[in-house]
Parts: C-alpha cells; sequence; structure tokens
C-alpha cells in the first residue's frame, strides 16, 4: 500500500509555541479559543508557554477550532509526542480510486467549459480536454509538468499577454493566494507569490482599482483567435477528508460568462469530435 502518514518538519519547535502562532494567525484570544474548545483559560495557557501538555484529544479538539490543515495538524501531534493522524496518499493510490474517479467526473462533465485539479500549491493534477485550447499559447517550458497554474496565468510568457482583463485578473490572484497564505501559513505559498508579485505587466495591462474590495465575481477575460472568450469560476474541495490529499485538493471549474463564449466553447468541442 502506497501511503504514508506526513507531517511537516518539527525541530525545536514546542507544541505550544504553534498552539500559539495558530491562535495568533486566526485572530483569536486566548479566552475566545479556550471558549470554544472548552478547556479553561489557565490550561490554555499553560499549554502554550510549555508548562502543560496537552492530550491527544485536547489537541485535536483545538486544531479544529483553529481550522488547522491536516497536514500541519500531523505536526502538533508529533510536537507534542504523539504519532501522527493523517495519511498522505497519492492520488494514483488504490484507496483514493474513488476519490479520483470523482474528479474526473467532475471535469469531464464540465465540458465543453474547461476545469482543473489542483493541490495545495496549485500544481495542476487534472484537467479536461477544453482546458488545452485556452492554453496552447503558452510556453513549453511552462506547460512541461507539474504546471503551476498560477505561474502559467501570469507568467510573461504563460497567459499574461493572452488577459485581456491582466490587471484585475492578477489583483484578484494574488488577493486569493494571500488569504490562503493567511490560513495555512505554506512558505512554498510565500515564495510563489513574492515570485508571481515581480512578474512585469503585459504591455496592454491596466491598472487594478485602488481602495476597492474584490467584486462578488471576478471575471477572466481572453484574447484568443475566435475573439474574446469571457468567464466566471467556481472552487470545489472534498468535504470532511481525513487523507491530507484529499484535503488540499481543489477543482478549479470555469463558466461562460456571456453566450458568445458558450457558443465557441461548444463550437472547440464538436472540432475535437
Amino acid at each position: 500500500m502506497n501511503s504514508t502518514l506526513t507531517h511537516s518538519p518539527v525541530l525545536s519547535t514546542t507544541v505550544g509555541t504553534l498552539l500559539r502562532e495558530w491562535r495568533q494567525r486566526r485572530r483569536m484570544s486566548q479566552l475566545d479559543l479556550a471558549g470554544e474548545a472548552d478547556v479553561s483559560t489557565r490550561h490554555l495557557s499553560f499549554v502554550e508557554s510549555g508548562r502543560s501538555l496537552p492530550s491527544r484529544e485536547m489537541l485535536m479538539r483545538l486544531a479544529e477550532q483553529l481550522d488547522v490543515p491536516l497536514r500541519e495538524r500531523n505536526t502538533l501531534l508529533i510536537a507534542a509526542g504523539y504519532a501522527p493522524l493523517y495519511r498522505e496518499r497519492a492520488l494514483a493510490d488504490p484507496q483514493l480510486a474513488a476519490a479520483r474517479r470523482a474528479v474526473d467526473l467532475v471535469l469531464k462533465g464540465h465540458e465543453p467549459y474547461p476545469a482543473l485539479a489542483v493541490d495545495r500549491h496549485w500544481t495542476m493534477v487534472a484537467a479536461n480536454a477544453a482546458l488545452a485550447p485556452l492554453v496552447a499559447s503558452a510556453d513549453a517550458e511552462l506547460l512541461a509538468p507539474p504546471v503551476n497554474v498560477l505561474r502559467l496565468s501570469m507568467h510573461p510568457r504563460g497567459l499574461a499577454n493572452a488577459i485581456d482583463n491582466w490587471g484585475e485578473w492578477r489583483a484578484h490572484l494574488l488577493a486569493r493566494l494571500r488569504r490562503q497564505i493567511e490560513v495555512s501559513g505554506d512558505a512554498t505559498l510565500v515564495a510563489l507569490l513574492a515570485e508571481l508579485d515581480a512578474y512585469p505587466a503585459p504591455a496592454h495591462a491596466g491598472h487594478a482599482p485602488r481602495g476597492e474590495t474584490d467584486p462578488v465575481v471576478v471575471p477572466l477575460r481572453m484574447r484568443t483567435s475566435h475573439g474574446v472568450l469571457s468567464f466566471f469560476s467556481t472552487t470545489t474541495v472534498f468535504g470532511t477528508p481525513v487523507d491530507i490529499t484529499l484535503s488540499e485538493l481543489a477543482i478549479e471549474a470555469f463558466f461562460p460568462a456571456d453566450d458568445a463564449t458558450a457558443n465557441i466553447l461548444r463550437q472547440l468541442a464538436d472540432a475535437r469530435r
């Protein structure tokens, strides 16, 4: 069986320090967390200061209230001297066959509109046939596996020159990535954000509005040989997963934002048959 109990490296960091970092990241006071997790504020204070060691049950209850990702819950367990709880299996593992079939069904069922599945670092793990024509103009190097879809979208040799509203789309993607970093504290995503933020703007790019929050739906408008295609997107995740791989998997599905785009995508699908 190809599966592992996975955790992030733990050096000298104590479980109390890790819990305090997650609590502060979630902007909760000790009083707030203690109340939500049904523990005493005094005991929580002792845990964070290292004067007391939490039980496995208490630690998982705190992690649940702090919405700690499964991968990092293993880190908390190991820091406290307990065995990791959550397994990480490759998506091709036989035990995830049903989940992989579900992903493939969702992607296939979304055609003729594009959809793809990504892991926690935005690496593409699957895509449907409708995506290929939209990314064909990108440099072959950026399309070689493993494909990072944020890098592909924003790189000067990727899709940046094809995105009609690049400034607006860039602001949306970077804001989304910043929120993901705030939730996860993932160092790889921090490095990815710095890389994407440094990319130069394409010649046609405008400037994203200042001082405005993200709109309800941010469109993606792509210039193609068939005309400008306009999309909005949705994200789907697995409910209550207990496997790290599934907990970090997301399906990004793009829908036509106008009738012209829908008609062009149907025509492209017919041409592939």
